[in-house]
């Protein structure tokens, strides 16, 4: 394919009003990125004799980009980068000018999409800058496409462009997550959840978002949005992307465990994550010597997911079921506090001190695990005649 029939082509897609068509020309993931006559240096005059402004601007961008990936010795993603970013400025100008008209935003989505992926590139392949920083100027590039479409209030609501922002909050969500600044995210969260258009957006993007938003919640301590969130982003996803569905549960996980809810090994087995069949075991048996076994034995796992720190609060489970045991065993409501310390000792805190004793059941008390309080004068638990110990679920 010639340069001038390449243009040739999108000229007439573009005058269709065909937006997806136009972006597959766009896109550096697309075959014609194959053809070595189009790889031109310096293609501005060409491209502006044949296409109207700024779409030339973009397909200029485009097409250098192009040749800085495709070079003979070997691909320069700086330059590839910036002309990138050059191409995604000439998409806003595009936004800005094409009002009450959204036909274009499939050419928003592919550029922005490339723009992150070689931005990753480039934070792999460049050993000067700091880590994050070109990601996050990438970030800053998407947020003006952002703007753009969270701002077209005027347009009708099959005009609007506001039907473009969750792509790119999916694309912000995961460059924040990646350069760990996770903070950043939640204007976008409160922005998409306040959206007439939440349930407008596409399954696969609202699934994406959901799996983003639940791990932020998670992260927050919310663990009971993060479950509403992940567990739609699981319910969702179709079956046969399993590594998917893997990825999400890795998080959904702990957080149903939190609310009370323990996984069935087939579950897991069927993903490939038991590495959490050892921690419910434990967690419901209420032996605190196969908890801590259980997190040495995959602590590199929990690590590298980044829910070790969650993981690590299912300790205060662990410790309540022991103590309901105790209870069970005593059958009376005041219990003398060397009867937990015993428990304690005998499910693997061999050095556990009354004093750590006094601080493990008072956290207990202050999430409302038990219902009850400490005697000091008595060294005693006066516990509730009636439900002593509340569910996990409601608590």
């Amino acid at each position: 394919m010639y340069l001038h029939d390449y243009l040739n082509k999108i000229m007439r897609v573009w005058n269709a009003y065909e937006g997806q068509a136009v972006a597959r020309f766009l896109s550096l993931q697309d075959f014609h990125v194959n053809e070595p006559n189009l790889y031109k240096e310096n293609p501005d005059a060409a491209v502006s004799r044949q296409l109207p402004s700024p779409l030339d601007e973009i397909v200029s961008a485009h097409l250098k980009a192009v040749y800085h990936l495709m070079r003979a010795d070997a691909p320069n993603y700086t330059e590839a980068y910036r002309h990138q970013t050059s191409c995604i400025q000439a998409v806003v100008k595009l936004l800005q000018q094409m009002k009450e008209e959204n036909w274009i935003l499939p050419i928003m989505y592919v550029v922005s999409i490339d723009l992150r992926l070689l931005a990753t590139k480039c934070e792999q392949q460049t050993n000067f800058s700091k880590c994050g920083e070109i990601l996050e100027k990438a970030a800053e590039s998407l947020m003006s496409c952002f703007r753009v479409c969270a701002g077209d209030t005027r347009s009708s609501d099959e005009d609007t462009k506001r039907l473009g922002m969750l792509n790119l909050v999916n694309q912000l969500l995961k460059v924040y997550f990646r350069i760990n600044k996770l903070h950043l995210c939640k204007p976008l969260i409160r922005a998409i959840d306040s959206s007439n258009f939440k349930d407008s957006f596409s399954l696969a993007q609202r699934i994406t978002y959901k799996y983003f938003a639940g791990r932020k919640a998670m992260y927050d301590s919310d663990f009971k949005n993060a479950e509403e969130y992940l567990s739609f982003a699981f319910d969702n996803c179709p079956r046969r992307f399993t590594k998917n569905k893997r990825l999400i549960l890795i998080y959904l996980t702990p957080v149903k465990m939190l609310l009370g809810y323990m996984p069935r090994k087939e579950v897991l087995e069927r993903y490939n994550v038991l590495q959490f069949h050892d921690l419910a075991s434990a967690v419901k048996e209420g032996n605190v010597r196969k908890f801590d076994e259980a997190i040495r034995r995959h602590e590199m796992f929990f690590i590298n997911a980044g829910v070790y720190l969650i993981v690590e609060k299912m300790k205060i489970l662990t410790y309540r079921n022991l103590f309901k045991k105790v209870h069970q065993t005593l059958q009376t409501h005041q219990i003398d506090m060397n009867a937990f310390q015993t428990a304690l000792q005998f499910s693997g805190v061999e050095d556990v001190s009354m004093d750590e004793t006094h601080c493990i059941v008072a956290n207990l008390i202050y999430e409302g695990r038990i219902k009850g309080y400490i005697s000091y004068q008595h060294n005693k638990l006066v516990i509730s005649k009636q439900n002593a110990f509340p569910s996990v679920v409601a608590a």
